[in-house]
């Protein structure tokens, strides 16, 4: 097609006559792939007649095969927002129509409208994002990834060197001054010389069946918030090389983008969430990479967007960021139930590591999923013997040495009453020759008693008669840094970073 007719084309689906309305606005918002027209309840989107190195819709049949593709693929994350893909026709007297007689000259995706003011990258601006709100999303997440076809003939070391090579020639064709070339050819070198280290994990991970049919494009704005539940919308249709990807290279984007607009606490809480899910864990030492990858893509499509210099060059030093990660450290958290154990954990692992934080490791959570329960399921007294709290401990010793020896930073949430699982988890940092503190949180019985009492939504089974019995424990000689929490979270987590 060429560029004027789809012109003419945009033009018409500018006006409330193509849809059947008699008036009202169109609103149009146009990215560098397409031009999305809202008008009415619906919204109208019409893919660019463009050719990328990494999509091609520069013909009528390419783009009515990439539309329906994009209905068949998002009705799993968002079937009521996808609704048809339909035709722009042109009549024996030249008059453009949507689904009318005539041949047609370009084709659109129908869908539902929604609030705008429910997407993601909106709610990051307007304080609309919080914790809550970002397990859900870690959840739903894991979820799609859970359901989502494998497709072991894509992904591993290969398809990984791949966007590699192709990020390269993306930033070979951008406008030269928009990035520096000695730091372009150093993200390049550095990208090559991570994915050859990783060859083997990403290998495995492939057999592992951990690269499925994922979104692909996985950003804040392709996020919304329907009926008080986060959706996952507008997945990768035109590439399935982009699309049949390892999950964490998925989950990596949305983790990136919360990090470069400043909100990287959210992106450790869905980084957690998801792996105390899925556990997922064993992939973690690929996540540099996978956060560099994505810095790089948004670097060089922003430039070809033509967006501001500034914000280019911002992704493309995020990208060289990732590659030089600080080493890993172990912090373990110990204290009676209610003391604020998980809250500190919570709060202190953004800052702990490589992007987007420390990895928490929370002996309810690992207790849980060594049942086969949910991390919000009540266990029974069954789960709570001897022998299986030393089988959760040591999960958690084994789990911590695993993450360290990746370079992933740890932070070890339990009770740790005994002498020999303090001895046991500073153990774990020596043996990886990585830094270690031990923080041990103290209050008022009564004030201990309270906070489990008000409890929801946790995945602690204490109760107030927990306590009680942990009170008379015999915790034998304490040697980590005892920790007033007895006051406000902040104080208590200003405290710990004095600490550490």
């Amino acid at each position: 097609m060429k560029s004027g007719e789809q012109q003419e084309v945009m033009l018409f689906l500018a006006t409330p006559q193509a849809f059947g309305l008699a008036d009202g606005p169109v609103e149009r918002i146009d990215t560098h792939i397409s031009a999305v027209f809202l008008a009415g309840e619906r919204a109208y989107k019409l893919k660019r007649a463009v050719r990328f190195p990494y999509l091609d819709f520069s013909t009528v049949d390419k783009r009515r095969r990439a539309c329906e593709m994009e209905i068949a693929i998002n009705r799993r994350t968002a079937p009521s927002l996808y609704l048809d893909a339909m035709p722009v026709t042109r009549d024996a007297h030249g008059q453009l129509a949507l689904n009318g007689d005539g041949a047609a000259v370009d084709w659109i995706v129908v869908m539902n409208r929604f609030d705008q003011d429910g997407l993601f990258d909106r709610l990051a601006l307007t304080s609309g994002l919080d914790n809550r709100l970002l397990g859900d999303t870690a959840e739903a997440i894991a979820g799609f990834h859970h359901d989502a076809a494998v497709k072991a003939g894509y992904g591993g070391a290969v398809a990984t060197a791949a966007i590699i090579e192709k990020n390269a020639r993306c930033f070979a064709e951008s406008a030269a001054d928009c990035f520096d070339p000695n730091m372009v050819a150093r993200l390049n070198d550095e990208s090559r010389r991570w994915a050859k280290s990783l060859s083997s994990l990403l290998d495995e991970r492939r057999g592992g069946g951990r690269v499925r049919h994922c979104h692909g494009d996985l950003h804040l704005r392709n996020l919304v918030l329907l009926d008080d539940r986060p959706t996952l919308f507008d997945a990768i249709e035109f590439s399935d090389d982009l699309a049949h990807i390892d999950v964490l290279y998925d989950l990596a984007f949305l983790l990136m983008d919360l990090d470069h607009r400043g909100l990287r606490g959210f992106g450790n809480i869905v980084l957690n969430r998801y792996l105390d899910i899925t556990g997922d864990d064993a992939g973690l030492a690929a996540m540099p990479l996978f956060l560099s990858m994505r810095a790089a893509i948004h670097a060089h499509v922003s430039a070809a967007a033509q967006e501001d210099t500034s914000v280019c060059r911002d992704y493309l030093n995020l990208a060289l960021v990732y590659l030089d990660p600080p080493p890993p450290q172990l912090i373990a958290v110990g204290g009676l139930s209610g003391s604020g154990k998980s809250l500190l954990s919570r709060t202190l692992a953004p800052d702990i590591g490589r992007p987007p934080g420390a990895r928490v490791l929370r002996t309810d959570v690992l207790r849980k999923r060594l049942a086969g329960r949910d991390a919000l399921d009540r266990l029974g007294p069954e789960a709570y013997t001897g022998d299986m709290t030393e089988r959760t401990y040591q999960t958690l010793y084994e789990a911590a040495s695993a993450l360290l020896n990746a370079g992933q930073s740890v932070i070890a949430d339990a009770v740790f009453s005994k002498p020999s699982e303090r001895e046991a988890i500073e153990r774990v940092a020596q043996n990886q020759g990585c830094p270690f503190h031990g923080l041990w949180l103290q209050a008022q019985s009564d004030a201990l008693i309270e906070r489990v009492e008000k409890r929801t939504g946790d995945a602690s089974d204490a109760t107030p008669a927990v306590v009680r019995q942990q009170l008379t424990y015999d915790f034998g000689t304490l040697t980590w840094t005892r920790i007033d929490a007895s006051g406000a979270p902040d104080k208590t987590l200003r405290a710990a970073r004095r600490v550490i």
